[in-house]
């Protein structure tokens, strides 16, 4: 996985002080993802078939999650159907925002990046245009 877009609103502490570089802080990040992906897959009881050991999972297979709580963050996470993810990290006390980050997806990131004839699938972006309309937004959640 490769991360197309950050943004920091609130941290407390710099990457550096944790988890290494900025690049670092993604792989772990999507080593999470995969991991917790392949882990619900593997405990989902509506379904007697089980993911193999090592293999991926496509788009939509298998169950989901959409957070996880510790006592200091929760995490909150999106895949879209057409593979992009979505990452919110927030304070532990913030309800689910399923909704909210569907709304990023389709109608921010669709509108503003997707659309956008000067950008590259699979490339990192920075479009004033999502940025703007990102924070617009967030603020409007009252985070």
């Amino acid at each position: 996985g490769k991360c197309l877009f950050t943004h920091e609103w609130i941290r407390t502490s710099k990457v550096k002080d944790g988890s290494g570089t900025h690049e670092d802080e993604f792989k772990n990040i999507f080593g999470l993802f995969f991991s917790l992906k392949r882990l619900t897959a593997a405990l989902d009881p509506s379904t007697s078939e089980k993911p193999k050991l090592g293999g991926t999972l496509k788009v939509g297979e298998g169950c989901t999650f959409h957070s996880f709580t510790t006592n200091v963050y929760k995490f909150h996470f999106l895949e879209s159907p057409s593979g992009v993810k979505i990452v919110l990290n927030t304070s532990p006390d913030v309800g689910d925002l399923r909704e909210a980050m569907s709304t990023i997806y389709s109608s921010i990131f669709v509108e503003c990046v997707v659309k956008n004839p000067l950008h590259t699938v699979g490339e990192p972006f920075r479009f004033d245009s999502f940025t703007s309309m990102l924070h617009k937004y967030i603020r409007s959640l009252n985070i």
